[in-house]
């Protein structure tokens, strides 16, 4: 069965005529809108690199924060979004810079609770790199949280993915929370 033939059979049971104006073009819409908020499944993180790490003598903390992501609960299908911050501390390899949010993208695009998410890209980053260490944080309102259930609308979720140093070393943790206004 087609994503659209199943939208279609949706709105009946709810009660909707889906060949009213409104919503004749409706399941196809959604179709299209699954498959492009689930990009993820069809991109290869290491493909999408393309080469980009770079041998280079630099051994302090690269950070990027505040990279917004948008994603799908896989227990509700409701979006959850919000920010994501990366840092790690090369050993010998550094990536290109558009490179974190376009893994951070990969992995959001996916089916997904954030915690996995968060744990997926600081793996990812720290096979890839073997860096002397990976941190990841990500905060995101959930809308089956708001929309549903508790209806709460305003409590996030924060979670945080340390490796290497950044688990081991408390100040080198501490110093990437600070950075990044999580202290």
């Amino acid at each position: 069965m087609s994503i659209a033939t199943a939208v279609r059979e949706i709105l009946t049971e709810i009660g909707e005529d889906p060949d009213r104006q409104g919503l004749k073009n409706t399941p196809d819409r959604v179709a299209r809108m699954y498959k492009e908020l689930t990009t993820g499944y069809m991109i290869s993180p290491q493909q999408m690199i393309n080469g980009a790490i770079y041998d280079i003598k630099y051994d302090e903390m690269v950070v990027v924060k505040d990279i917004e992501f948008y994603s799908l609960c896989e227990h509700h299908l409701l979006p959850f979004f919000g920010k994501c911050s990366v840092a790690y501390i090369p050993d010998g390899k550094v990536i290109g810079l558009s490179k974190i949010p376009r893994i951070i993208e990969v992995f959001a695009r996916r089916l997904q609770i954030q915690e996995a998410m968060t744990v997926q890209i600081a793996d990812f980053l720290n096979d890839t790199l073997k860096p002397q260490g990976v941190a990841v944080v990500a905060e995101a309102y959930h809308l089956c949280m708001a929309m549903r259930g508790v209806e709460k609308s305003e409590a996030s979720m924060l979670t945080s993915s340390m490796r290497g140093v950044f688990k081991k070393d408390e100040r080198t943790r501490i110093e990437f929370l600070s950075l990044i206004g999580k202290r």
